[in-house]
This record gives structure tokens, sequence and C-alpha cells, in this order.
């Protein structure tokens, strides 16, 4: 069954976030993952503390687990802390 991770965040670092973003982008691909919507959000009900969303389609919820325990993301992440306040949730 299709897994998606979804990021809540909001961006503390532009250069950052984009060095990140292109980095985990690559990341991505050894496992099957795909970007399939990213950028700001409106909500539609009740509030929202985050002001973007990414949302990143995997083959499988054991794909999205390997690939954030992946050294290669693992490697990133001090990266993403400096660029962003986030939060990730596992889904499927």
């Amino acid at each position: 069954m299709t897994a998606l991770i979804i990021v809540d965040l909001i961006p503390i670092d532009k250069d950052q976030m984009a060095t990140y973003s292109a980095l985990a982008a690559e990341t991505l691909i050894p496992f099957g993952g795909e970007f399939i919507a990213k950028g700001p959000i409106s909500s539609l009900h009740g509030d929202s503390h985050f002001a973007m969303k990414v949302v990143i389609q995997f083959p499988g919820r054991e794909n999205a687990e390997q690939w954030y325990a992946s050294k290669a993301y693992q490697e990133v992440i001090p990266i993403r802390d400096k660029g962003m306040e986030s939060q990730f949730h596992l889904v499927g």
C-alpha cells in the first residue's frame, strides 16, 4: 500500500531551506519517494500553526521508514533544522 510522509513546516532560513530541499530530494530516489505536493497552505477548517506543507509518496511504509532512517537523509537533518521548524508524519 502506498505510504505518505506529510511535512508541516515554517520556513526560518530560506537559504538553508533551499540547500536542504535540493539535498533531500536526491535521498528519495533509492526508496522510490517522490514529491506529490508542496507549497503554502490555506486552512479550510481550523487553525494551522504551519505555513507550508509537503507531501511525499512512497511505494510502501517500509520504503518511507527506510528513507527517513537512511544515512543519506540523516546527514541533511542538521541543514533541515536550520532552515525550518517542522513536523513529519507517516500515513499508510
